[in-house]
């Protein structure tokens, strides 16, 4: 699980981000602060992986939040979190100052709420491409994934079309959680057998996560859940 602290001086604000982090699968929230002196000292003692943190603080900006957490914090510690930035400023300054401090995204208010979702999912995308090459050299084309850089899809396999694999993208994308084969045929409208061939292919290329689940009897049931980048073919 990401472990996600909320930083954001209104209460509601706040309750609005933690209900989406808490819907999205693969993340937790550890707590919630109010000032940028209790996000300083709650990062300290809860060491969350993302911080989700607003500008507009009531004593320190959050760019300055952003600075120490780079800096002090991180060295007290031995923790550096991610952040990303959640806020209604729009200052072309404060977008520089939020990218030269390593934010990993920027999301203005009011925003929609599948947009804070998209955003961590992407965050989770790049944290498991991270994790895959953790153990070796990666090549261009995994540190091309990390970075979000355009990499070509995989060509489909002969008897599979672009149409119908789009089809089952949106299908995995439109939900919240993971899908079988035959949710997601009867999602799509397609035969169970060809939703299984592309969730196939998209898992076997890396595009598609597969969990399994456990029954009382027979075989596990595989589970799909679209893992790359909302944009990515």
């Amino acid at each position: 699980m990401i472990r996600v602290l909320i930083v954001d001086d209104d209460f509601m604000v706040a309750r609005l981000h933690r209900k989406v982090v808490e819907r999205t699968p693969g993340f937790e929230v550890v707590g919630e602060a109010r000032t940028g002196a209790e996000a300083l000292v709650a990062v300290r003692e809860l060491r969350p992986d993302l911080v989700l943190l607003d500008i507009y603080l009531p004593d320190i900006s959050g760019l300055d939040v952003l600075r120490e957490l780079r800096g002090g914090v991180a060295a007290d510690v031995g923790h550096e979190p991610d952040v990303l930035v959640i806020t209604a400023a729009r200052e072309v300054e404060t977008v520089r100052g939020a990218l030269r401090g390593g934010a990993v995204h920027y999301v203005i208010k009011p925003f929609e709420v599948p947009v804070l979702q998209e955003r961590l999912r992407d965050y989770a995308r790049r944290s498991r491409e991270l994790a895959a090459i953790a153990s070796s050299l990666p090549g261009q084309d995994a540190v091309d994934r990390v970075f979000g850089a355009a990499v070509p899809p995989p060509r489909l396999p002969k008897g599979l079309s672009e149409e119908t694999a789009e089809l089952v993208r949106n299908t995995l994308l439109g939900c919240d959680e993971d899908l079988s084969a035959a949710e997601c045929a009867a999602r799509s409208g397609l035969s169970r057998v060809s939703a299984r061939r592309y969730l196939e292919h998209f898992a076997a290329t890396g595009r598609v996560a597969v969990t399994l689940r456990y029954g009382s009897t027979g075989r596990p049931e595989r589970r799909f859940r679209w893992a790359a980048a909302p944009d990515q073919q």
